[in-house]
């Protein structure tokens, strides 16, 4: 990553977690698969989606403002949102996923990829999945695609 947005997020993760997301990524690392690890993610963002439910949304405009409300609320970031002509493509910036370490950064994308699920499911997506199409590029975005994709 560039050197001041390295420095940027580094500071957005509370050095009383540091430590101790590295740790238990680690851990989770020596116990459980990398395509268990993204399971177990996924789930926790699909927890997290239905207890912070989205309000209806009329257009991809008022979807990204609710979405980021509650990133903002939350201080994770910000997230784009582009209609295309077979997919909804969904930028995610500035989540503090480095907190898990850079090891992790293989699965805890997965997170978001369970949490734009479920809040896209129940805005009546279904029958369309979000599968994530980058890793962490060097402006901290992940991408992921809401389309018809295996899921």
């Amino acid at each position: 990553m560039v050197p001041t947005l390295d420095y940027l997020l580094e500071r957005q993760i509370s050095p009383q977690w540091r430590g101790m997301l590295t740790a238990l990524a680690t851990e989770f690392e020596a116990q459980i698969g990398r395509t268990e690890l993204r399971q177990l993610m996924y789930r926790v963002g699909c927890r997290f989606a239905a207890a912070h439910q989205l309000p209806a949304c009329g257009s991809t405009a008022e979807l990204a403002h609710a979405l980021n409300l509650i990133w903002h609320e939350m201080d994770w970031g910000f997230v784009e949102l582009a209609d295309e002509a077979d997919s909804l493509r969904i930028v995610h910036y500035c989540a503090p996923l480095k907190a898990f370490g850079d090891a992790a950064l293989d699965w805890t994308p997965a997170l978001l990829e369970g949490v734009y699920q479920t809040w896209l499911s129940a805005l009546g997506a279904q029958g369309l999945s979000v599968a994530q199409t980058s890793g962490l590029d060097a402006q901290g975005a992940v991408e992921f695609r809401l389309g018809r994709h295996a899921g």
